[in-house]
Order: structure tokens, then sequence, then C-alpha cells
């Protein structure tokens, strides 16, 4: 059983175009990271995300809308830092260590636009390949 196989086994994989865009946004972050190195606020990787992905010819939207409801009535909005190809939320974080509420606010965000995966990606680390965390929303009920 290869990677993607055992994922799916799991239930971690989401659809292939789905797939297909995480790994190519998976990409042009690792090229942000490379040039631009740790040590930068937020809003300068958000900025270098944002003309990687145009470079690429990815699309996407920055800073999209998540309209957050409670029992059927809107109650506010929130704001996930890419929203890629209508169909992966992609979080964007400079800090010292991720932390669980940063893998919450993925999953809300992907709750409230019924979707599947995100992304986490911290820029602020000697090595991106080792805190980009794949986030999958799994509507399924825990089993006990």
């Amino acid at each position: 059983m290869n990677f993607f196989e055992h994922r799916q086994s799991l239930g971690e994989r989401a659809d292939e175009e789905t797939e297909r865009l995480a790994t190519l946004v998976i990409g042009a972050a690792i090229e942000v990271h490379t040039r631009l190195s740790a040590g930068l606020p937020e809003s300068c990787y958000q900025k270098a995300m944002e003309h990687e992905l145009t470079l690429r010819g990815i699309p996407f939207v920055p800073q999209a809308t998540v309209p957050v409801s409670y029992k059927g009535v809107l109650v506010g909005e929130g704001f996930c830092d890419l929203l890629v190809g209508d169909r992966l939320v992609v979080e964007l974080k400079s800090v010292d260590r991720l932390a669980d509420i940063h893998r919450a606010q993925v999953i809300a965000y992907l709750s409230a636009l019924n979707l599947r995966l995100g992304l986490l990606i911290n820029f602020n680390v000697p090595s991106l390949k080792s805190v980009l965390k794949r986030v999958v929303n799994d509507p399924r009920p825990p089993s006990c």
C-alpha cells in the first residue's frame, strides 16, 4: 500500500482536484519560504504567497469571507488567509510553535465552508516541511 492509498484508507484524503491544488500550494509555500526564510511578519508571507500563486496560475481568493452560522442564523464572519480553487482552505502563520487553536481555526473554517481539506503553514521555522500540516474535516461522528 502506498502513501496515498494509506491516507485514503484512513479517510485523510480529499477529492483528486483538491489534492492536486494542495500539492501546488505546498510547492508555492516551499518556494516562498526558501526565498524569504523565517522571522518575518505573517503579512509578508501572505503577500508573497498571493504573488507566488498568481505567478503559478493557481486560482485563489485572499482573505476569503467565512460565514459563521448558529442554528441557521448568521452570527458573524471570519476570514481565511487563502481560499484556493473554492475548495482548499490555507491558513498562514508566523509563530514560534503551532498550537491546537490554529488547527481548530482551520477546522472551523472547513466546517463553515463545508470543505474537506485545509493546509496550516507556519513560516517561522528553519524547515517548512516539518511543520506544514494537512487538516482534514471529517463530518463523520466520532466512534466510541
